[in-house]
This record gives structure tokens, sequence and C-alpha cells, in this order.
């Protein structure tokens, strides 16, 4: 009798094994991560005991834990955790003694990638400053909305980037901000040099660090968003603190040494890779800027063991010429987003057994997604575990507005199995959205009332994304007026100004378009002439170059005589963004930017056939 129903029992539990393997095959990878995850916020919660809540706590943390250990490696340059904890209270004591700074001022950084930049923002950490990181590539004019949105008074910039700052210095005089180079001596009266000053304070650490709620903002990011100029989203001391765990979920640990060429003022760099070697107590290799033909000889140099990407940055690698340390190289995980189907086939076959992965993440909310198995394509699985950690949804929309779809009763719709819906997730304590600074009227567009009963409040990321019948999720695309080339978000609606600028374009319509064998989408306008001008398409090179970074450049210009438009007289975006720069499917005349003519030069056949098939680079 006892044999007849262990027999039974095995026999039971084999069939329900049988059926996990066929109806639910990642059941237990799903719920092995959900575990990892909930072990994370365990983590998290015993540290928030012994007063670890913020990012500068966790390194504060790490400093004392692991003094000697090299944190930042940089060209020539060996720093230990202590070395940045002591150099960064002496960028604290300078800020503080020289520049009257204390807690709640904003402060925006403008540098390139160097371990001055880490030093100087936990230096104002220190004091309870709130940063602004600045894109280094901006211009000018798009410089001072930058600091007028964020309301910073106080600007500290790279020796190498006051050319840029000394455009607008007349405007920066007005609104009385104190602009400090990170430099031994100032270039003019109009700036205040600092590295003078640093060298010759203190390294010892404040008695006593400024109280911070965890809930309160800590950064701001400048983001374009969905719609109009960059704008200074609020990332709190809880989302920074949780994008921490980025690199330690994709399987990182405090024995890695983590190459990061990705810039400092984006996320992805800041918080999620050095955040992430901080969390772990691992070291950073830090590169000023991502190069191709650097990118393996610095591996093999510093015994790389983790790389940070882009989609875009591992494209690059795959269509780089050989070298020979790509194959001598000890990587064996490369952490990031973005990354094409393939791309990722083509990256893994030629440059060894590299564990990729890909995950997906937004700088104004906590909303995220990370592909923890080894399925190529994509950025994370909608199962059950992970919503119960994550709630979100996939919404149903229309593809004219990009709006979400309604029922008569005003709720929306979800998205079905394999159709592309609106990503949302509902606000809550572990999904915060503190707004953009400046700017209620973008920030009240994120948010997404009433969705599935009356009420509820979900952050509108903007991003389609689909699940398949594996629950497997993949990006689709990003609505509205923002699009993504060269690893930047491009503002349609900034470069639409840039070109209405001219005296020769009465109307422009700025979209993005794919081209085959290319991450993201390249620029595009279609463009109304004044009556009685001509494309000037040199005068026009110019003018943008002057404006705009040159990942915001159009590639291609539609020449028509007027603009479609909806009802409400809004810009039609989705047909021309399918018909593309192809020749043969319209009239219109083209044109193509020749960077090295510096001109637009009219788009032919034979010219879009040698763009396609990847014999001209962009």
């Amino acid at each position: 009798m006892l044999t007849l129903v262990f027999t039974s029992l095995f026999a039971g539990l084999l069939a329900l094994l049988v059926y996990q393997r066929v109806a639910y095959p990642f059941f237990w990878v799903d719920l092995i991560y959900y575990l990892k995850l909930q072990r994370y916020r365990k983590t998290l919660q015993a540290r928030m005991q012994q007063g670890i809540i913020t990012y500068l706590d966790s390194f504060l943390y790490q400093a004392k834990k692991n003094p000697n250990k090299p944190f930042i490696i940089f060209e020539n340059q060996t720093l230990t955790y202590r070395d940045v904890d002591r150099r960064s209270t002496q960028f604290s004591n300078a800020f503080r003694t020289e520049g009257s700074l204390k807690q709640g001022d904003i402060v925006a950084l403008l540098m390139f990638n160097e371990p001055d930049f880490i030093c100087a923002w936990l230096g104002l950490c220190k004091l309870g400053c709130e940063v602004a990181f600045l894109n280094v590539n901006i211009k000018a004019k798009i410089l001072l909305h930058c600091f007028q949105s964020c309301g910073a008074k106080t600007l500290v910039v790279g020796a190498d980037l006051v050319g840029l700052v000394s455009e607008i210095l007349p405007d920066l005089k007005k609104d009385n901000m104190s602009v400090w180079v990170v430099d031994h001596s100032s270039p003019s009266e109009d700036f205040k040099s600092l590295l003078d000053k640093v060298e010759n304070m203190s390294a010892e650490n404040l008695s006593e660090l400024p109280k911070v709620n965890v809930m309160s903002n800590f950064l701001f990011i400048f983001t374009s968003g969905t719609t109009g100029l960059s704008k200074a989203a609020r990332v709190g001391h809880l989302k920074a603190i949780m994008s921490m765990a980025f690199l330690n979920m994709c399987g990182a640990t405090s024995d890695d040494i983590i190459y990061v060429t990705l810039p400092l003022y984006h996320m992805s760099a800041s918080l999620l890779a050095l955040g992430g070697c901080i969390h772990l107590g691992a070291t950073c290799v830090l590169k000023k800027k991502f190069s191709a033909s650097q990118f393996w000889k610095d591996c093999v140099k510093h015994r790389v063991t983790v790389v940070q990407y882009i989609g875009e940055l591992l494209r690059y690698l795959v269509n780089h010429p050989t070298v020979p340390e790509e194959k001598a190289h000890s990587v064996r995980l490369a952490a990031g987003s973005g990354l094409r189907s393939d791309v990722w086939r083509q990256f893994v076959k030629r440059f060894g057994k590299i564990k990729i992965r890909e995950g997906y993440g937004l700088t104004e909310a906590s909303i995220g997604f990370l592909n923890y198995t080894d399925e190529v394509g994509a950025i994370g699985r909608a199962s059950y575990f992970n919503k119960l950690s994550m709630p979100f949804e996939l919404l149903k929309y229309d593809p004219q507005t990009y709006e979400a779809v309604r029922t008569e009763s005003g709720m929306c719709i979800q998205a079905k199995t394999g159709e592309a819906g609106i990503l949302v997730a509902p606000l809550t304590v572990m999904n915060q959205f503190l707004g953009y600074a400046g700017n209620k009227v973008q920030s009240e567009k994120k948010l997404l009332r009433d969705v599935f009963k009356t009420g509820d409040i979900y952050f509108n990321t903007g991003d389609l994304l689909f699940h398949d019948h594996r629950d497997f999720l993949y990006f689709s695309d990003r609505v509205g007026d923002t699009f993504r080339w060269k690893g930047e978000n491009v503002s349609t609606t900034e470069v639409s100004e840039v070109l209405g600028a001219l005296d020769c374009i009465q109307e422009a319509n700025v979209y993005g378009v794919s081209i085959t064998g290319f991450e993201g989408r390249a620029g595009m306008a279609a463009i109304v002439l004044k009556p009685d001008h001509k494309l000037d398409g040199s005068k026009l090179h110019e003018h943008l170059a002057q404006a705009l970074p040159a990942y915001a450049w159009p590639w291609f210009l539609r020449i028509q005589n007027a603009l479609d438009v909806t009802e409400t007289f809004k810009q039609q975006k989705v047909k021309l963004v399918q018909e593309g720069f192809n020749p043969d499917v319209t009239q219109d005349p083209l044109y193509f930017l020749d960077v090295s003519q510096r001109d637009y030069i009219p788009l032919t056949v034979s010219l879009y056939e040698d763009i396609v098939s990847g014999k001209i680079k962009l």
C-alpha cells in the first residue's frame, strides 16, 4: 500500500514537472530572479537601518570597509576608495568656504568623464547640494535653458569646456550665476579657479553630514522625455540607491573590474555603472570617451571583466576591424540596453563567451526590466513574479495620436499578446515620479489618470513594448516627439525651432527614420521653404553646427509645398516616417547631409542604395 502511495506521488510530481517544463519553461529562472531581487531589498533595508540610505552613504560605507581598494582607474591614475573620499572632502570644503554653498543649493556640473567629476559630485553631496548633470554636447542656447529650468545658481565646469560657457557669460551674469572652472587658474575674471583652492583644503571628513530624506530629490538629469526641449528630471535618493543594484542583478561581484565609457552625465553611467561599482565595492575603469580602437586594448591592459554598453557602442565594435586584443581579453559580462538582435549575435560570435544582460530603464521613474536569460533580443520578462515586484501594463494606443485608447466608460484597454502597447506603471512608493523642475505642464503630461479605475494614476513612459506568448518583453518604438540616435535622445521640437530660425525655412517637421544596420533613428526633416527662397545646404549645415550637437542634425531633408497637419493643426508624422527617405516612394525633392562637403546634396537612387547597403557611414 505504501509503495503504491509513493509510486503515485512520484508519478504525480513527474507529471507536474513535465507540465511545468512545457507550459512554464522559465518558471524556476523567474522565481530565482525574484528571490534575488527580494534579497537585495532586504539588504537595502538592513543597510538603511544602519543609516546607509543614500548614494553618498553607500560610497562612504565602502570607503570605510575597503579604503585601499582601487575605485577609479583613469588613464595613468589609480584612486582608491579612500583617495576619492579624501579628495571629495577637499572639494566639499572648498565649495563651503569659498563658494558659500550649503544644503539645498542647486549646482550644475558640466564636465567630461574624469575622476574630478566624481570627486566634485560627491563633495557637493557631502554638503547636501542637489547636482544637475549637463550634457557636454549641448550648445550655448540650450545650456542657458538648462540652467534656468533647474534653478542652479552655481556652475562647475571642466577646463576643456570653458569656451562653451564663455558664449553665454553675459546671460549668466544677469542671473547672478557663479562659475567655477576645474583648473588651477581661471581663464578670465568671470571664472573662479577651483583646484588651487581644493588642494589647500583639509581632506578630513566633515564631522556631521546633512540629514537627508530618502524620498527627496537627489539629482537633476536632463532628458527630452517625449516632447519639447530638454527637461530637468528630478531623480530621488530612493531611485538612485535602487539603481545601484543593476550590476549586482546582472551577476557582477566585488571582484570585478568594470569598464565605463558612457558619459557620467547619463543615468546609465553615473547611477547604474558607477553606482553599481560602489554598491559592490568593485573597481571602475573610467574612460573619457568611448573609442572602438582602444576598447579591447583597455580591457586587456586593465584586466576588465565587465563592460557597460548601449547598443550603438557594441555596433561600433562589431563593425571595427579585427584587433589582436579582442581574443585576449577577460570580459565575461556585458550589461546595458538598446542592443539589436543582429548585433547581439555578431558580438557574442566574434568576441567570445560574453554573457549579455540587456535591460530597460528610465531616468524619471523606477520602472525597469532585465533580461536575466540568454534569450536574444528581449529586454526582460513579463512573468507573474516580475509584475509582482514591479507592476506595469501595456496599453492599446491610437497609431495616429499615440494616445491610449479608452472604452465608452473611459477606461484604458490592455494590449494583446504580440501587440505593441504603451508601457505604463502605477505610481507607488517604490516607483516615484518627482516631475520635471520648473515644468508642471510637462510633468502632468507624463501622468495617465483613471486608467483601470477612477482615481488611479500611472506613469506614462512614452515607450512602446510588446510581450510574446512566452512572456518575453521587447522594445518596439518611442512615441511622441523624441527619437534616439547615436545613444542620445533627440527632441524634434528643439530641432524644429533651430531649423525655423533660418531665413529660408518657413516650416519644419522633424522626425526619425530607420536605416537597416543602424541603431535608433536618423534625423529627417520635412521643410517648407519661404516664397522666393531656395535651399542653401552649406548655410544650413553651418547653422546646425552652431546650434545643435552633431547627433541632432537631420541627415535627410524632404522639401514640401505644405506640411500635413491634423484637424487640430498638429503636424502629421506617421506617414512621413513610413515613407522614410526612399526616392522611389515620394516625388518630393530629397537631400542628404554630406558631412565631408558640409552641405546637403540631392539624394539620388544610387546614393540611397549606398546608404542602406552600408557603403556610406553615418
